[in-house]
């Protein structure tokens, strides 16, 4: 598909690599950290964590150390493990052009199949994760034999006062050409004790908001049942983490 008449290498470029906390509790992670590096950050907060999450859910050792995010991201592949992680935790991504750098959020990066907002001659050089701080968080996916891209997967960020939820963000991947959040679920979900049947009420909404294929990983009716029990699973995750 493409044939470059040159190459450039970026290796040298430490800040495409580094990963570092900020002051007021954000994440930067440089495109060229490896899946590896990312999984294994110590300075994530809890709600920041989904993403080391799902850094760790990716193929397998050898994939974990050689592929980067910066580099996954911008394939698009709408089974990845990052989008749906990234689009939960709120993540803004940082594309740099010739002349100047701008910020897109999570939400807005990801345009289609293999399609990212990234203009010619530019790009992904950071991801930056905001302080949340005061939320858990949980990924999951289901696949169809470990290391393989999702057949359905889950990200949750929640907030918990006692055993009401006071905030929640959800985010479904592989379930479209982009991952999927519907803000009016996650309303219907805040103040409530997240039980199954409160969940699985507002999976409805999320569910209708799913497109997916129907391919050898699964087909489009198995994936949207499968939505509801994976968040179901996931929400579970984050609460117990919150000791409820």
């Amino acid at each position: 598909l493409i044939a470059p008449s040159a190459l450039v290498s970026l290796s040298n470029i430490a800040e495409l690599k580094a990963i570092d906390r900020g002051n007021d509790g954000s994440v930067r992670i440089g495109a060229m950290a490896t899946h590896r590096a990312v999984s294994s950050f110590d300075s994530f907060d809890p709600g920041q964590a989904v993403v080391q999450e799902a850094a760790q859910a990716i193929g397998h050792p050898a994939i974990r150390n050689m592929g980067t995010i910066g580099g996954s991201i911008s394939h698009a592949d709408a089974a990845a493990d990052y989008p749906a992680a990234l689009a939960a935790a709120d993540a803004a991504i940082e594309i740099a052009g010739a002349n100047a750098r701008r910020e897109v959020s999570a939400t807005e990066f990801f345009v289609d199949y293999l399609e990212t907002a990234l203009e010619p001659g530019e790009i992904v050089v950071g991801i930056r994760l905001p302080a949340s701080a005061d939320t858990t968080s949980a990924y999951a996916k289901f696949a169809r034999v470990e290391g393989d891209f999702a057949t359905v997967s889950t990200a949750a960020l929640v907030a918990m006062d006692g055993a009401t939820c006071r905030d929640i963000r959800l985010a479904v991947g592989a379930c479209a050409a982009v991952p999927v959040r519907v803000v009016a679920a996650e309303d219907q979900l805040k103040g409530s004790g997240l039980t199954d049947d409160e969940i699985d009420q507002a999976s409805a909404s999320i569910v209708e908001a799913c497109d997916p294929v129907s391919d050898f990983r699964g087909s489009a009716e198995y994936r949207l049942a499968l939505v509801p029990v994976m968040l179901r699973r996931t929400i579970a995750k984050a609460k117990q983490r919150a000791g409820v």
